[in-house]
């Protein structure tokens, strides 16, 4: 039977005509047109293609920890821990490099210690069956406090330019930051992970329904360890990237960044109580809400403000979930 044959017809023979469904992605796409063009307004030049790339620099980490960040929520859980652990990450590097350690060692000390932070993380989830609420939040103080105790607040920013470049550099002397595709790679990485293998699947499943996937043979405290450990290996992988990039480790880096990073996460369509959402949804997010707030920040609004405003987006981004998931397909 051919192709055309086998195509559902009106009862005229002419094919039916597909509606246009608006979905959460054509909005946000919208909603990244309207507010750059509303920044090519207030800041003049800031539409500049090489301007945009470069703005790329200043969220590269915060769209690392997203990526992370969308799977423990997709799983219904939540990681409140991430900047303190990424702190916590920057000081080890920087102190084991400054007490004689090659710095390659150094690098994966802190990746071993990001690692190990989330696989803590995701023991007493898992194991001793504590709320990710609890945990994460006493984690938040832990790491952050041993970040300090273990620098006594001092920072380390005497890092050889090699290991700089990672973080400032462009490729070819051009307006590519190099660690553009650090972020690519990663993102393309998660989506295989999330949206291609039994793993994603059982992540989706654990989300929506817990019990259910339990009953259905998953070793579900096995897969929610692999998805806290995950969240630790992209924060050593952010952590490593932002050191890079400002050339100093210290204990109160990246303070606050969890709130950003779960407001990309919602307004990328994450269901915030898990079973639903998508790494595309929140690589968008992750545009939407960095443009902006760098917009702000180049239109002159002060900082406090622009808390305001993530906050408020991130309001938003979880009443238009609810709009689209409760729409009529």
């Amino acid at each position: 039977m051919s192709q055309s044959s086998s195509r559902p017809t009106s009862p005229a023979g002419v094919p039916p005509r597909r509606s246009f469904a608006f979905t959460r992605t054509h909005g946000l796409l919208l909603l990244l047109f309207v507010e750059l063009a509303g920044l090519g307004v207030l800041v003049p030049g800031y539409l500049d293609p090489g301007s945009l790339l470069d703005t790329s620099r200043t969220f590269i980490e915060t769209g690392i920890l997203a990526l992370g960040m969308t799977f423990v929520i997709v799983s219904g859980g939540i990681d409140l821990s991430v900047a303190s652990l990424l702190a916590l990450v920057s000081v080890v590097l920087g102190l084991s490099y400054q007490a004689g350690l090659p710095l390659p060692v150094s690098m994966l000390l802190g990746v071993a210690t990001g690692v190990g932070g989330g696989l803590i993380n995701g023991a007493a989830i898992a194991y001793l069956g504590l709320h990710p609420f609890v945990v994460t939040l006493a984690t938040m103080a832990i790491y952050r406090g041993a970040a300090y105790a273990i620098s006594n607040a001092a920072a380390v920013s005497d890092f050889p330019p090699w290991f700089t470049n990672i973080g400032q550099s462009y490729f070819g002397g051009g307006y590519v930051p190099i660690q553009l595709p650090v972020l690519i790679i990663a993102a393309l990485s998660c989506w295989l992970l999330l949206d291609r293998t039994s793993f994603g699947r059982r992540v989706y499943g654990i989300g929506a329904n817990e019990l259910a996937t339990r009953f259905s043979g998953v070793p579900v405290e096995r897969v929610k360890l692999a998805i806290y450990g995950l969240m630790g290996g992209l924060v050593s992988v952010a952590a490593i990237v932002q050191t890079a990039r400002v050339s100093t480790a210290r204990a109160n880096a990246s303070i606050g960044l969890e709130l950003p990073v779960i407001a990309m996460v919602v307004l990328g369509g994450t269901k915030i109580t898990g079973g639903a959402g998508t790494i595309g949804g929140t690589m968008l997010g992750v545009l939407v809400l960095a443009y902006l707030q760098d917009g702000l920040a180049s239109a002159g609004v002060r900082n406090d403000w622009g808390l305001v405003i993530v906050g408020s987006f991130l309001i938003v981004g979880v009443l238009a979930n609810e709009f689209f998931r409760r729409a009529p397909r």
